[in-house]
């Protein structure tokens, strides 16, 4: 594995980060019935592609914890429902991980992040979960819908490192193909 020189000099708050699909035609479209169109009729397939991304040699400890990304209030009143923990609970039955939504928590409704560039991601996002809880020692892996520069992942992250996780990873259902 190469790391870039970006990531050397401030190394990511992520240990990994394994992504089912480029966020490309046809996922995104249906990615965006998902969310938009309340097409949980999907949820099914997509969390099957998001097992079948996970590397054979990946080997998370038996402890660690799935952890969807969660919505501010007012987005998930809005949509009625978080499309990662949607994703989150077949996978998290299917391997037997423990799937534990309680340890993040939205503390700001920000902006939607695919109306912003890279930098006002970052700041969108700085501030934007909570962990309620210590989590000495745990390992956690982070569960999100789309990663594109990965500002939400991160700061998600930083909030579970705050709280004490050995460890943080992301599996994602689609990432935005590196230009």
């Amino acid at each position: 594995m190469n790391t870039c020189g970006t990531c050397l000099i401030q190394p990511p708050p992520l240990d990994a980060c394994v992504a089912a699909l480029d966020y490309a035609f046809p996922w995104v479209r249906l990615i965006a019935e998902l969310k938009f169109q309340q097409g949980l009729h999907w949820v099914p397939l997509l969390s099957s592609l998001l097992e079948r991304a996970l590397p054979a040699q990946l080997s998370w400890p038996a402890q660690a914890c799935l952890v969807p990304v969660p919505l501010s209030p007012e987005r998930l009143c809005e949509r009625g429902f978080n499309q990662a923990l949607e994703l989150a609970r077949p996978l998290a039955q299917r391997r037997q991980y423990a799937l534990a939504p309680e340890l993040l928590r939205r503390t700001l409704a920000t902006e939607q992040q695919a109306r912003l560039d890279k930098e006002a991601r970052q700041r969108n996002m700085h501030g934007a979960f909570h962990c309620p809880m210590p989590l000495a020692g745990r390992h956690c892996v982070l569960l999100d819908d789309v990663m594109t520069t990965g500002a939400t992942l991160h700061e998600a992250a930083r909030s579970l490192r705050r709280a004490g996780a050995a460890s943080v990873s992301a599996l994602v259902l689609a990432r935005t193909p590196a230009p």
